[in-house]
């Protein structure tokens, strides 16, 4: 039966590197975006070069509507997803104080119910396979909070949570769900700090570099892998040892 893998935000340097290593394990890929239409149809285009299944989807996570369209067209395209990544998301850096509660409530429906909203209405066929693995993209912020990424910290907080109480939930129908809490990964999400904070970053992480993108698609790959059957309800962190 063919496997097949749904990432949002696959447009971004995390999703991008995920959907390249599960096409590479034999999954057929539907590439989730927003925003960046170009790049996930480039990196469609890169993946049916190389023999692989992908499809670019459209989906807005914080919209219930569009989520169940995308889908729909994933189905009609290339089955029921059997893996999902719950990759997409957003940051702003800066005192909580100055946030307003448009900005606040962005972050929240983006970085979390979108990830919850995507994950409900995959696991009905999940639940029908008795099969089926997630993969939510928390952050270490989401574990020790962050100092002026304080709605980000709380959401990527939120998305722990989620994990372990929707994994116990589901284990009894032979689906699983963990969490990978990145540390500081090379993506254009991170590329506004400035040098100075980045070598102050660098001094603190003893594995002396920063993470790749391929660093958190090999982490997805072991745990949607049968290597990693009676690993659930886990948060993986991917951080070279910093904290």
């Amino acid at each position: 039966m063919r496997k097949v893998a749904f990432i949002t935000g696959a447009s971004g340097g995390i999703g991008g590197a995920a959907a390249r290593q599960l096409a590479e394990d034999g999954y057929a890929v539907a590439l989730g975006f927003n925003n960046n239409e170009k790049a996930a149809n480039e990196l469609s285009a890169e993946l049916k070069t190389q023999g692989s299944e992908a499809i670019a989807v459209a989906c807005d996570i914080t919209d219930c509507a569009n989520i169940t369209s995308a889908l729909s067209l994933i189905e009609k395209e290339l089955g029921e997803v059997n893996v999902l990544v719950n990759n997409a998301g957003i940051a702003s850096i800066g005192l909580y104080t100055d946030l307003d509660y448009a900005a606040l409530s962005n972050i929240i429906s983006t970085d979390l119910l979108g990830a919850m909203e995507v994950s409900r209405q995959v696991l009905p066929a999940m639940i029908r396979a008795k099969s089926g693995c997630i993969i939510n993209i928390s952050s270490v912020w989401g574990e020790k909070g962050a100092s002026c990424e304080v709605a980000y910290s709380a959401a990527k907080a939120g998305l722990i949570g989620f994990t372990k109480a929707l994994a116990r939930e589901e284990a009894p129908s032979g689906i699983r769900v963990n969490c990978i809490s990145c540390g500081y990964i090379e993506t254009k999400m991170n590329a506004e700090l400035s040098t100075q904070d980045k070598e102050a970053l660098l001094d603190e992480i003893p594995s002396s570099r920063f993470g790749t993108p391929q660093d958190v698609a090999n982490a997805i790959s072991f745990l949607v892998s049968e290597k990693s059957d009676y690993i659930n309800g886990q948060v993986i962190r991917v951080d070279g040892c910093w904290i």
